[in-house]
């Protein structure tokens, strides 16, 4: 089997948007049911689906390894936002638990420190998995945290946390990083940065007020995008739409 990063780079022949299937359910069988339609409904639109905490925690592993299956039956590869962030043992056992219910990435949180990172990436790599960071999320407060000045403890000097995270993925061998597309700045200079090293990741789009070309002309590679399709009157045109905007760039 190919990497993780390869197997998003084949499949984004076909599209490079990416589906967050955070969606609320109180009912688990319509949670998984709902959850099915949309991979098989909206499979051709996409090459990936995420899912949040919204799936994780209300359905078992039974339901999930259905899920993950039936993702990648439909070619996509399938990522867990959990933004991992923990000591180093704790993240080993939960990446076991991931790639055992079929998972292909996890994001995760740099802010456990380049030493856990490296050996979350390790781990991820030895059986072919993906880890995608987060360098600046996209919802209105992501300025607040991800922009404070903190001192950097190789140099010294003064940097703004996503620069420091940025950094530390960089050094650590990520698959991607996420960066909002609502700081489409953010999105340039980190791939002017980062060289095509790996792949920017952009959420935040259109319902938060991120531009889609925007992101996609500053240099993000994949859209990750909830609610502007699971909301819309037709997702499957929506998806279409987001779909013919990435292969037109």
């Amino acid at each position: 089997m190919s990497s993780f990063r390869k197997r998003m780079q084949d499949s984004s022949s076909k599209s490079s948007v990416i589906l967050a299937n955070d969606f609320d359910g109180t009912n688990l069988e319509l949670l998984e049911k709902h959850t099915l339609k949309n991979i098989k409904t909206l499979g051709k639109h996409l090459c990936a689906i995420k899912f949040n905490f919204h799936l994780l925690l209300p359905l078992g592993e039974k339901s999930i390894k259905r899920i993950n299956k039936t993702a990648h039956d439909f070619g996509l590869q399938t990522i867990a936002d959990i933004k991992l962030n923990d000591i180093g043992n704790t993240n080993m056992v939960t990446l076991q638990r991931l790639w055992h219910s079929g998972f292909d990435a996890v994001i995760a949180n740099p802010i456990m420190g380049p030493e856990n990172l490296v050996q979350l990436v390790k781990n991820a790599h030895s059986g072919n998995h993906g880890v995608i960071t987060l360098v600046h999320m996209s919802h209105p407060g992501a300025k607040l945290g991800y922009g404070l000045k903190v001192q950097d403890p190789s140099s010294g000097k003064m940097s703004s946390i996503h620069d420091l995270f940025l950094k530390w993925s960089y050094s650590s061998h990520v698959d991607g990083i996420v960066v909002g597309a609502t700081v489409p700045k953010l999105i340039e200079l980190s791939a002017k940065k980062t060289k095509g090293k790996f792949e920017i990741y952009s959420p935040g789009v259109g319902t938060q007020g991120g531009d889609p070309t925007g992101a996609l002309d500053a240099g993000a590679n994949y859209l990750i995008v909830g609610r502007t399709i699971l909301n819309s009157k037709n997702p499957q045109l929506e998806a279409q739409k987001l779909q013919e905007l990435t292969l037109r760039s």
